[in-house]
């Protein structure tokens, strides 16, 4: 997840660095967001990386708790490699050809795997001695 955080942001900055150079964007619009707005592949990109910290950060506190409480195994090992890659599918759909229904679907995927997550860990934290 952070290397896919990471990324987007390399492709945010450099695409914006792009649009600033081509006088395509005027840098002040980043001061406070506000005047012509941005292009759309740009703003793509930015919705995608504040995307990914939102719902993610569950993602890093249930990964997180489960190593803590000594929870973790192939099943939950598992998951988060799935919650990974529908984030990875999300983000590819989202800042490419942003359909809605596969975006839609990579995204609910993603919060179904999430919630699978954080009941195994709770599952195991009630049921272990």
């Amino acid at each position: 997840m952070v290397l896919l955080t990471f990324s987007v942001l390399v492709r945010l900055f450099s695409l914006r660095s792009k649009l600033a150079r081509a006088g395509e964007i005027d840098p002040a619009y980043f001061s406070i967001y506000q005047g012509k707005a941005e292009p759309e592949q740009s703003a793509k990109l930015a919705r995608n990386f504040t995307n990914l910290y939102e719902a993610p950060v569950l993602f890093y506190v249930c990964c997180v708790s489960a190593i803590s409480v000594n929870t973790t195994g192939l099943p939950f090992f598992l998951l988060a490699w799935a919650y990974v890659a529908a984030r990875a599918i999300h983000t590819y759909i989202h800042t490419g050809s942003n359909k809605i229904w596969p975006r839609v679907y990579a995204y609910f995927s993603s919060w179904l795997i999430l919630l699978s997550m954080w009941a195994l860990l709770a599952i195991r934290v009630i049921t272990s001695e």
